[in-house]
């Protein structure tokens, strides 16, 4: 039987990079898989281009939210599974597996249904352009349909995450990029269908994704029990994947929704701002990647360590993944300030839509630096199950500083882009030191305790 990747022992760096870079690996392909749409539209879109390019840009933006309350819920998974690994609990953590199936299931149908239905609802609050609103709805109601297999690829990511198992997610996003770039040739490039054909390719790779990562996990031993019989609703176990995962989940939806409130408002300032967006809105995926490979490293190893009753390692292992991937962030703050228009010059050739992209991707550019700090922290908390905390600071951060600041910047006359997007990183402030003075407590807290 395989053996789950082992944290509470060893060397606390190579374990914890061995484990990131995968991650890393599967992140950056799932943000080509996004990218990819909007990259495609841009470069084949012709005379539509720019309507293209926007009605992509919004469309992708909402299906990232569903994705992201997913994942957030699946972390609950994966918290959950990682603890009872930790613990060597392998017997129970195949029932909670098995359990989670049956919630992910139930949660795969209301999200479909309820997508398709609002579609067109959803691009009006988003102010989608009325140039662009037609392909909008499209691109939203297409993708909807494949919302079941955004779930699926979410439980198998959190369950191999929560073993210690980075190389199957990567395995899994792999496929599914590979197909969707072929999925846009030819149905983007090939037929000329625009926004649709980009949805379309999206779906029918996250489809064939999934069915082959299930043809290929039956052939592999796993590192717990499980079998059909697990499979089964037990309320415990459901209950308590919820209460580690919602706030996660409502953090995430809430913190999107603060990013889709600023896209509404660049997209009233018109046609050629939303597309600049939506580009540099694409780049700083990219621009993310480390960070948020380590917050997801940092939540699995964290929570074996809490299992094992090991929080110094924790802590140790919280302060490597900072400084690595801060590492990251100085190379690529540095290229997304100075540098900015030959990013998003990658995924449009209209020159104002290039020049509107890099001067929102300078804000970005401070923000790399910040959240090197805050998402370590944010999956140190996750890991050790304090997931209400993480959703109150995310929350202070989007309601009190992100969304006011970038409306009253985009009130001021002659407002930039860059103006604009400076909320994102005066928000990170604001979470950080939430982060710290929380942090600073319960070492306290700790140290007083018996």
């Amino acid at each position: 039987m395989k053996r789950a990747q082992n944290f509470v022992e060893g060397r606390i760096l190579p374990s914890l990079v061995s484990f990131a870079l995968p991650v890393l690996l599967a992140l950056f392909l799932q943000t080509m898989y996004g990218a990819v749409d909007l990259l495609i539209v841009g470069q084949f879109g012709g005379e539509l281009a720019e309507v293209y390019v926007s009605a992509v840009s919004t469309g992708s933006q909402i299906m990232h939210t569903v994705t992201l309350v997913i994942t957030g819920l699946s972390m609950g998974l994966t918290v959950f599974v990682g603890t009872k690994i930790g613990a060597g609990q392998r017997q129970e953590a195949g029932q909670i597996i098995g359990s989670g199936i049956w919630l992910f299931s139930g949660i795969a149908v209301v999200t479909t249904i309820a997508m398709i239905f609002t579609a067109p609802l959803t691009a009006q609050v988003m102010h989608a352009p009325e140039a662009a609103f037609s392909q909008t709805v499209s691109y939203i109601t297409i993708c909807s349909a494949g919302a079941v297999f955004i779930v699926a690829y979410n439980l198998v990511g959190s369950v191999f995450r929560g073993i210690g198992d980075s190389k199957m997610p990567l395995l899994t996003v792999f496929i599914a990029c590979v197909l969707n770039i072929v999925g846009d040739l030819v149905l983007v490039a090939g037929f000329h269908m625009g926004a649709s054909g980009a949805a379309i390719a999206t779906v029918f790779a996250q489809a064939v994704s999934v069915l082959l990562s299930l043809l290929i996990i039956r052939r592999r031993s796993l590192p717990f029990d499980f079998s059909a019989r697990d499979i089964r609703i037990k309320g415990a176990y459901i209950g308590q994947i919820m209460k580690l995962g919602t706030p996660i989940a409502l953090q995430d939806l809430l913190v999107n929704i603060s990013f889709l409130v600023i896209i509404a408002i660049v997209n009233s300032l018109g046609l050629t701002e939303s597309a600049g967006v939506g580009v540099a809105e694409k780049m700083c995926g990219f621009l993310m990647l480390a960070p948020s490979a380590y917050m997801q490293s940092m939540s699995a190893f964290v929570a074996q360590n809490f299992g094992a009753g090991k929080m110094d390692r924790a802590k140790r292992g919280m302060v490597c993944g900072m400084a690595v991937s801060f590492g990251f962030g100085l190379l690529l703050s540095y290229l997304s300030f100075f540098h900015g228009a030959l990013l998003t010059g990658i995924f449009a050739k209209d020159s104002q839509i290039v020049l509107a992209g890099a001067d929102y991707l300078k804000a970005y550019a401070i923000d790399t630096l910040l959240v090197s700090f805050l998402f370590c922290f944010t999956g140190y908390f996750n890991g050790c199950g304090r997931t209400a905390f993480v959703m109150i600071q995310g929350i202070m951060g989007a309601f009190c500083v992100r969304i006011p600041m970038s409306y009253f910047m985009s009130r001021q006359p002659d407002a930039s882009l860059f103006q604009v997007g400076l909320a994102i990183p005066m928000s990170t402030v604001v979470q950080i030191l939430v982060c710290v003075i929380y942090f600073a407590r319960s070492q306290r807290q700790s140290a007083s305790t018996p």
